[in-house]
């Protein structure tokens, strides 16, 4: 991809929101992207509704060069609705048998594909497999930018490394600077105003015992634009005398 993508993750499954089960996959991806110097765009977890799948499968396609990873509902029960919601939201409804996931399904299974398995080889048309790493049953990818994968972690995360490494084969370096400071995060507003678009910034404030704090964060993959722009919070700390101190950067 010749622009940078925005990372989104779709994570359904009702058991997740009715706390069930608990989430894996935010933390996950999160880490995954971080090591690759990238980050989520946005995280969606949602229910089992495929009214609402659909709608949030369009949403994050109609972003500028969104790039998905969903996780849960691409199974054979009634409850897994994501293969055809997909097919809905990315294919105008065309849903066919995959011959190459039927086979998968039908080797790994045998007599035991049918009557239910069978289903998860009814997928979006053009389609394309991932392989899954712990029982073979597909997952699956629509245009390289649209990946999904079963709620197990153990299936999926696998999917997630290996993605990453086709996606992203080298590490974007980001240079990012933090301090603390003894002070209410309305001193910044005039200097966040003023922040270039290539930057960004983060403003962190908490209350204490004895008053405020606020981290200030600024990254950008340019290194003397994230120093420059870094340098106007600390000109602004040193000119007001209020106590300030710098953190590791990473």
């Amino acid at each position: 991809m010749n622009k940078t993508p925005k990372f989104f993750t779709l994570i359904i499954g009702t058991e997740i929101l009715n706390r069930r089960r608990t989430d894996a996959h935010f933390d996950f991806v999160t880490k995954a992207l971080a090591d690759k110097g990238h980050k989520l765009t946005g995280s969606f977890i949602i229910e089992d509704d495929p009214a609402l799948i659909i709608q949030t499968i369009k949403f994050i396609a109609s972003q500028d060069n969104p790039v998905l990873f969903s996780f849960g509902g691409i199974g054979s029960t009634p409850d897994d609705h994501t293969r055809k919601c997909a097919a809905i939201a990315l294919r105008g409804g065309d849903f066919v048998v995959h011959e190459e996931a039927k086979r998968i399904i039908e080797e790994q299974l045998g007599d035991n594909a049918y009557p239910h398995p069978i289903k998860m080889a009814e997928l979006p048309k053009g389609a394309n497999l991932l392989d899954n790493p712990v029982n073979k049953m597909p997952a699956f990818s629509l245009d390289e930018r649209y990946f999904f994968m079963p709620g197990f972690p153990e299936m999926s995360h696998p999917m997630v490394t290996e993605i990453l490494e086709k996606l992203i084969p080298h590490k974007k370096k980001i240079y990012r600077h933090t301090l603390t400071a003894h002070c209410k995060e309305n001193e910044f507003i005039e200097i966040m105003e003023k922040m270039p678009k290539e930057v960004e910034f983060s403003s962190l404030p908490k209350l204490y015992s004895d008053g405020w704090r606020v981290s200030i964060s600024v990254a950008s993959e340019d290194e003397a634009l994230a120093q420059e722009s870094f340098n106007m919070y600390i000109d602004l700390l040193e000119q007001k005398n209020i106590i300030y101190a710098l953190q590791d950067e990473a």
